[in-house]
């Protein structure tokens, strides 16, 4: 059985609609804020495709009007399913750009409401983070690190081991200066969600660090404009390490 959706966001951004465009419309850009890497074939019948190397994903895109409009639809998969985009972007006085996002089509399988209220709540993280990437490292190429965690048994509060690990205070909040003790990483407190039960973020000088979960496991979804080299290692191994010691 199958059944549309549609979810729709706004958000404003702190930058001209030509840097939200190469946010939106390039591979390279769309790597910076967004699971990567992408690859954008510009133009209406273009092909954009994501590939984690576990997992791949192509869409076609339908509407090329650069910087104002795209759209682009995936392809249909074996039960019917089949996922559509659409931005819209306005420019705005002093510099500000609104961005107004569409995901529309249709889900089958079992996939209920808590299914899309997830996917709701991962896009306000996701476009929020492309704000911040225009705000913060417009331009400048990134790498996306996904790492997942080991499953958690049940009644362990992985949120808790996760910012006990970090060397978080217990009442952090959104716009403290904190340090990622394991990493030497000191950023500040981006976001958060659900008193950190489904996302925490912290915005660095050289990256964007996304802790993310729910039920028995949580992993990082990291865009780092930095150097990436061992990274991916280090995350696992601390992952690792903070459940082992739970």
């Amino acid at each position: 059985m199958t059944r549309e959706f549609e979810i729709k966001k706004e958000v404003e951004v702190e930058g001209t609609p030509e840097q939200v465009w190469e946010a939106i419309a390039t591979g390279p850009g769309i790597s910076a804020w967004f699971m990567g890497p992408h690859t954008v074939e510009p133009g209406v019948g273009g092909r954009m495709t994501l590939d984690l190397g576990f997992f791949q994903e192509s869409a076609t895109i339908t509407t090329w009007d650069p910087p104002k409009h795209l759209a682009y639809t995936g392809d249909t998969a074996e039960d019917g399913s089949v996922h559509a985009m659409e931005y819209l972007v306005e420019g705005r006085d002093e510099g500000t750009t609104v961005l107004r996002f569409v995901h529309s089509g249709i889900i089958g399988g079992d996939w209920n409401d808590e299914f899309l209220s997830g996917h709701s709540h991962g896009w306000d993280m996701y476009l929020f983070t492309l704000a911040s990437y225009v705000k913060y490292f417009t331009g400048k190429p990134a790498t996306y690190m996904y790492v997942p965690g080991p499953e958690v048994p049940e009644g362990v509060d992985q949120w808790a081991v996760i910012t006990k690990a970090l060397g978080l205070p217990d009442d952090v909040s959104i716009g403290d200066e904190v340090t990622l003790e394991p990493f030497g990483i000191t950023g500040v407190v981006d976001y958060a969600r659900k008193d950190y039960r489904e996302f925490l973020g912290v915005r660095g000088p050289e990256g964007f660090y996304r802790f993310f979960g729910g039920g028995n496991q949580i992993g990082v979804g990291h865009h780092l404009f930095g150097d990436p080299t061992g990274q991916p290692e280090k995350w696992k191994a601390f992952l690792e390490q903070a459940f082992a010691q739970a």
